[in-house]
């Protein structure tokens, strides 16, 4: 099934643990040093670099682009690596997060109190998804390096449910 973003309500709620979609549109990357200043805006008030409503952060630092791509190497990061900053950007309004890998009993909690997923990309095919990758560019943090926050613009990207609005997930 094809989704797009940004990801509407009625979407998220009919979407159930082990569905696979292919999703179109942008997806914004980020993690630890981009979370850690997400998080750092939000305690102080400020707004972040993109909107959050209905959209969706990759767990994922791409690696340059080689001759003749758009990007490098984009496969996902293990997202229990994002635990300890995910429960707060939920609340913020982030509902949809793409990594790899189970996460934790307060990210499942916020997944479920504030109606969101959490979605699971392919690890080790880095090079294949970043094929799904049409236009990329850094929209914050650029001193961050391949970690700052890019916007990038995906075409049928193919991921897994693994977690659905109602805390269901693959990993139990």
């Amino acid at each position: 099934m094809e989704i797009m973003t940004p990801f509407l309500d009625e979407t998220i709620k009919n979407l159930r643990a082990g569905d696979n979609i292919l999703l179109s549109g942008f997806l914004y990357t980020g993690r630890d040093a981009a979370h850690k200043r997400l998080l750092e805006l939000a305690e102080n008030g400020k707004k972040p670099p993109f909107d959050y409503g209905g959209q969706a952060i990759y767990y994922t630092g791409p690696c340059p682009a080689p001759p003749g791509r758009v990007i490098g190497s984009a496969g996902p990061t293990t997202s229990g690596r994002m635990d300890s900053f995910s429960p707060r950007l939920i609340k913020e309004g982030l509902r949809v997060m793409v990594g790899k890998g189970a996460r934790g009993e307060a990210v499942t909690n916020a997944i479920k109190e504030h109606q969101g997923l959490y979605l699971a990309a392919l690890g080790g095919a880095g090079a294949l998804l970043s094929l799904c990758i049409t236009e990329s560019e850094v929209i914050a943090f650029a001193d961050l390096g391949t970690e700052a926050i890019y916007r990038l613009t995906v075409l049928k990207m193919p991921l897994i449910v693994a977690i659905d609005s109602e805390g269901r997930s693959i990993y139990k």
